[in-house]
Order: structure tokens, then C-alpha cells, then sequence
């Protein structure tokens, strides 16, 4: 119990030093770091990076086996809770995530009508969304806060617009964005018809989006079901000795890895076939 309570300092302190690292600059961000950073902004996580949100899983991961072995299971069994507790962090960023792009899928065809409100009673397009983000959807404020913000400190309309969008890494707000920089270029009348339409594909989207998600719904619960339900079972009996000592074999071994790519397969082939796929971002970042 001392060596774990050792660990856990440890890890709380490497942890505290790595909030004072300074930020490194990349001019290219990878593949990796580019769907990390969407993948946190839709989340909320805008301050986590991708080293410290590795380090935070690694040491989840490493305490978890260390926690089970401590307290008898089989070497070979606290390696699989290890694992699996270090997918646990990612697993539940990810379900954040998605869980905020539905709520703003249903949100955007009211912001758009709000705009376009907005326009036609005179306003400019910067004054809408400040005006937005003191009157518009609680859930958004907050977003629209970081382009208010950002607008009076530089007067820039075109750079308070990429850091609104940066910071919801949404595809529907990529397309939203991409409309108003239109409308800032060139100017013109249309802007508010151009609203308009996108307001009305944004419900039908959203309409035949739910309407197929309910269907479906059934597929990707079971699929979920499906993946928890053995290793739940291999928790509950890896305290008895006799089913601890099967699992430190090598035959136990060959079981435990043949058993987790087989619920990997089968679940990431479940959710390819139950869940709608998300709508990529092909206007991130349209100059």
C-alpha cells in the first residue's frame, strides 16, 4: 500500500510540472495533433493538450494495473485492466464530444434564424454575433464570448470569425463561418437569403439525421452491451485465486489477447454499421 501511495505522489507531481510546460509552437500540427485538437474543442477541453491528456491516461493505466495486482490478481489480468483503464479517458472524451455535436445539430437552425433576425433589423454582421453571445443560446455563449472578445481586441471581423471557429471545430459552424467571410468579401443583399437556405438544409438535415438515429439506436447500445458485459465478468472473478492462477499461463495469456482483439473487431464493426458517420470538416480553415 506504501509503494502505491508513493506512485500516486509521484504521478501528482509529474503531472503539476507538466502544467508548467511552455507550449510548443508547430507550424504544421500532424494529422494526430490536428483530429487531438477538434476532438478536445468539441469536447470543451480547449487548455488539455495531446502530451499531457497521454501523460494523465498513461498514469490512469498504470495505477489501475498496479491497484489490481496489489489487491491479487493475476499479472496477465491487472495488464488487461491496465489497458483497459487507459482507454477509458479517450472513450469518455470522445462520448463528450459527440454528445456536444448532436446538442449543437439541434441548435445551429435557430442560431442562423437569430442571425439572419439580426441582419435584417440592421445590424451588422459583428454586432449580430455580439449580440449573440448575450442573447443567443445559453449553450453557445460561451463560444460566442471567444469571438466577441476577439473582435474588440483586434477589429478584425475575418480573424474573430477563425478563432470562433477554431475553438468549435464543428462542421456546420465551418459552414456557417465560410458564408459570412463570403458575405464580408464580397457584401451585396443576398447574405440574408443565403441564411435562409442554409437555416432550411440545417433542419432537413437534422430531421433525417434523428429520425435514423433512432432506428439505429438499438445497434449501438448492444454494441456497447457487448464489449462490457465479458470483461465486467472477468472482474468480478479475477479476485477468486483458482481464476486468477488460469489467467497467468501462457494458455490464460493467448486467451486474454485473442479475447480483446476479437471485442475490438466486433464492437468498431457494430458501430461502423449502427452509427451514422459524422460529417467531415471540408471548409476547416477556407481563406
Amino acid at each position: 500500500m506504501g509503494t502505491l501511495i508513493g506512485l500516486l505522489l509521484g504521478v501528482g507531481l509529474l503531472l503539476a510540472w507538466s502544467a508548467t510546460w511552455p507550449p510548443t509552437a508547430s507550424p504544421a500540427p500532424s494529422r494526430l495533433r490536428q483530429a487531438w485538437g477538434d476532438l478536445a474543442n468539441q469536447a470543451g477541453l480547449h487548455a488539455v493538450s495531446l502530451e499531457a491528456f497521454a501523460l494523465a491516461s498513461a498514469a490512469g493505466s498504470l495505477i489501475v494495473g498496479i491497484f489490481a495486482f496489489t489487491f491479487g490478481s493475476a499479472l496477465t489480468v491487472s495488464c488487461a485492466f491496465a489497458v483497459i483503464a487507459g482507454a477509458v479517458p479517450l472513450t469518455y472524451v470522445s462520448m463528450r464530444a459527440r454528445r456536444r455535436r448532436v446538442e449543437l445539430r439541434s441548435l445551429w437552425p435557430d442560431v442562423v434564424d437569430d442571425l439572419t433576425s439580426a441582419v435584417r433589423a440592421g445590424l451588422t454582421l459583428p454586432e449580430a454575433m455580439i449580440t449573440m453571445s448575450e442573447r443567443g443560446p445559453v449553450q453557445l455563449r460561451e463560444d460566442l464570448a471567444v469571438f466577441a472578445a476577439e473582435y474588440r481586441a483586434s477589429g478584425r471581423f475575418i480573424d474573430a470569425l477563425d478563432a470562433w471557429q477554431v475553438r468549435l471545430a464543428d462542421p456546420v459552424a465551418d459552414r456557417l463561418v465560410a458564408t459570412l467571410r463570403i458575405a464580408s468579401d464580397v457584401g451585396g443583399t443576398d447574405l440574408g437569403k443565403m441564411l435562409r437556405t442554409l437555416s432550411e438544409f440545417l433542419r432537413t438535415d437534422l430531421r433525417t439525421r434523428s429520425e435514423l438515429e433512432a432506428r439505429q439506436s438499438w445497434t449501438v447500445n448492444g454494441a456497447r452491451l457487448a464489449i462490457a458485459a465479458p470483461w465486467l465478468v472477468l472482474a468480478l472473478m479475477s479476485g477468486r485465486g483458482s481464476t486468477a492462477a488460469a489467467f497467468d499461463t501462457p494458455a490464460g495469456v493467448v486467451v486474454l489477447v485473442i479475447g480483446a482483439v476479437v471485442s475490438v473487431v466486433a464492437y468498431l464493426a457494430m458501430m461502423r454499421i449502427g452509427r451514422l458517420p459524422e460529417e467531415p470538416r471540408v471548409l476547416r480553415g477556407i481563406a
